[in-house]
């Protein structure tokens, strides 16, 4: 990405935090702001990320870190976005409305981590089995009895 279409960004993205030392450049987003600023990040005539390629969730323990791999089929740009999750109760809004593989992306999210996306047209169980629900097993607190997983 060139630093005309970083320095773009930034004046689009002001509240935004630049992680420095990444391979794509990489952004936190406040909450509040989130949803807006994705929407523009598609919206944008000189940005353009039209494709939503990746989105998971990190479980540090204390909190939990939504990251979310965006691509400009036109431009050829990249962008990864973060934002920080309440691990306790972790809500985001869904971007199935921007792009529409968040839809699979956002049910795999929600099964395995727990995070509910607010607004989303179908968030039910996408890989693991009926009985599953609200087990979360890629959090860090997660015990298998079976299996004796612990992390």
């Amino acid at each position: 990405m060139t630093e005309e279409v970083i320095a773009y960004l930034k004046e689009q993205l002001k509240e935004a935090t630049w992680e420095e030392g990444t391979a794509w450049p990489t952004v936190a987003l406040q909450p509040l702001l989130f949803k807006e600023q994705m929407q523009l990040l598609r919206s944008d005539e000189n940005l353009q990320f039209d494709y939503l390629f990746n989105e998971t969730c990190i479980d540090w323990k204390t909190h939990l870190t939504m990251v979310y791999h965006l691509r400009s089929m036109q431009y050829k740009h990249q962008l990864v976005i973060k934002l920080v999750v309440d691990r306790n109760q972790p809500e985001v809004p869904t971007l199935s409305d921007v792009w529409q593989s968040a839809n699979f992306l956002e049910r795999e999210v929600y099964e395995m981590f727990g995070v509910n996306f607010i607004g989303h047209p179908d968030l039910r169980l996408l890989i693991l089995p009926d009985g599953w629900e609200g087990k979360n097993p890629l959090r860090k607190d997660f015990e298998d009895p079976i299996n004796m997983i612990r992390l």
